[in-house]
């Protein structure tokens, strides 16, 4: 280093305050950056000694931190001051944004475009600050805050604020792979490759999905690609997921991108109970994923066949999987079996692509099935929240339109899917079903609570009709749900139940 750039850097680091604000959350809210106040804040002045200088502004990580995220702004600008912006941890370079960037964040395994996702190691970490304008007589005044989300911190998703606002219908496919894993298409000279996962994104985006989960298998090295993309794909909410592959079944992930382990059976995660205790860790969705599949050298570990599953810490089960809708290889019966059992378990669905090229019209398709979620926002903790409260339904076709709108009212309470509603025995329960975009098909009811219906017409006729019917509680725990099928009774809407206790 030469003494001229001594003398900068002495010269760069005068005034620098650092102001520590030891106030670590363990979770964090869903947007509206920054979510939260800093760790660390720090400030100084860049004056005319620092042109065609480096400084670095040392800050100290501390153990358990798995993101850091950093704002910076300076003044000066009246004056064509320019810092530029880039940071070292205590071992090597982690990126550099000159001055297009004001903000990024790092992790072990997504990064802003710039830097390096990599460990976060404990220690002495630098902004670096490149000066390549100061004039001679001015100053830049500069603030850097700093935030540190520890281990277990929930993560809010790739945006800093929800998409869309508004209480709706938000469609989106929960269940696609890229080249990632095992995800590929055709090169433009005809090879089959790895699929980029930009195919995916613009894919979902062609069929007008408010959502996409990408759940390559295993693998968290997704989550980099789909930070990159996600500022392109601005109208489109991109959930981090992964598809924790095993010996003895499939479940999604949906929501941290801090590993999880998939290695069943080994060591590292001996029983399932090892592997939810990490996904409850990182506030996660869990899904089992195809469970009616087989398993065996058809398909290998497909089938869901883990031993000793709590099925109480399981949030969404994959009931309709691409094709596989209703009959043996779909997820109904499984999942009507946990609802039988008393366990208030969403249905969801996913169209488990492995080519984003394929023909739309047909599943496996992206967004063949649709996911269908009502939530007060397109924002990965809205939509996350919603489909743990059941706010879900299936639209198996994956159309652009198709709505299945159920509540239900007793004694002045009001419930939609995936309530609970009180009904004591000699309770009259008044149940209104809307159905948009299904003219010619019937209403379908399910459930034990079915047994309990007054049904006078199933019929649809219209392109937007709503339906009522009665049921007469019994006093018994129940569940009711309400499909939805064409002329020849194929199923096309698929709901999510309103559980009935006394």
């Amino acid at each position: 280093m030469t003494r001229t750039l001594l003398q900068g850097l002495r010269a760069g680091a005068v005034l620098i305050a650092l102001v520590a604000l030891a106030l670590f959350f363990e979770t964090a809210v869903a947007h509206a950056g920054p979510p939260r106040a800093p760790d660390l804040i720090l400030t100084g002045t860049l004056t005319g000694a620092a042109h065609e200088t480096y400084t670095e502004v040392p800050f100290k990580t501390p153990p358990g931190v798995e993101r850091i995220t950093v704002e910076f702004a300076y003044t000066g600008r009246e004056q064509r001051s320019v810092i530029d912006l880039g940071l070292r941890d205590p071992e090597r370079f982690r990126g550099w944004s000159g001055g297009n960037k004001s903000s990024f964040t790092l992790a072990e395994s997504d990064a802003t475009p710039s830097y390096l996702a990599g460990p976060l190691k404990p220690g002495v970490w630098k902004l670096v600050l490149g000066a390549p304008n100061i004039r001679k007589d001015s100053r830049a005044d500069y603030t850097a805050k700093i935030w540190f989300d520890r281990k277990g911190a929930a993560f809010a998703g790739f945006n800093d604020a929800p998409l869309a606002m508004g209480d709706r219908w938000w469609r989106g496919d929960l269940h696609t792979h890229t080249g990632h894993s095992d995800g590929s298409c055709l090169s433009h000279k005809g090879a089959k490759v790895p699929c980029p996962t930009y195919k995916t994104l613009e894919a979902a985006t062609a069929r007008g999905l408010n959502f996409v989960a990408v759940t390559d298998h295993n693998t968290t090295s997704h989550f980099d690609a789909l930070r990159e993309l996600a500022p392109y794909f601005d109208d489109l909410l991109i959930l981090p997921g992964r598809e924790i592959t095993t010996f003895y079944g499939h479940a999604n992930l949906f929501g941290p991108t801090a590993f999880v382990d998939f290695q069943l059976g080994s060591l590292h995660a001996f029983k399932l109970a090892d592997i939810l205790k990490q996904a409850d860790a990182t506030g996660s969705v869990v899904s089992i994923n195809h469970p009616g599949l087989p398993s065996g050298e058809l398909c290998m570990g497909c089938g869901w066949t883990a031993p000793d599953t709590d099925f109480a810490r399981i949030q969404a089960i994959e009931v309709a999987n691409g094709g596989n809708v209703e009959g043996p290889l779909s997820g109904m019966a499984f999942w009507e079996k946990r609802l039988n059992e008393g366990l208030r378990i969403t249905a969801i669905g996913g169209s488990d692509n492995h080519d984003a090229t394929l023909d739309p019209a047909k599943a496996p398709a992206i967004g063949v099935p649709t996911t269908v979620v009502r939530a007060p926002e397109l924002s990965q903790t809205a939509i996350l929240a919603a489909i743990r409260q059941g706010r879900v339904f299936l639209d198996i076709a994956g159309t652009r339109d198709r709505l299945l709108e159920v509540r239900a009212q007793a004694n002045g309470a009001v419930a939609q899917m995936g309530d609970v509603l009180s009904a004591p025995a000699g309770t009259k329960v008044a149940v209104e079903v809307r159905v948009v975009d299904a003219p010619g098909s019937s209403i379908s009811l399910a459930g034990d609570g079915a047994r309990l219906a007054v049904l006078p017409d199933p019929k649809i006729s219209r392109a937007d009709q709503t339906v009522s019917f009665d049921l007469n509680a019994d006093g018994a725990r129940r569940w009711l749900r309400v499909d939805v099928r064409d002329a020849n009774g194929k199923l096309i809407l698929l709901g999510n139940p309103i559980y009935l206790t006394p």
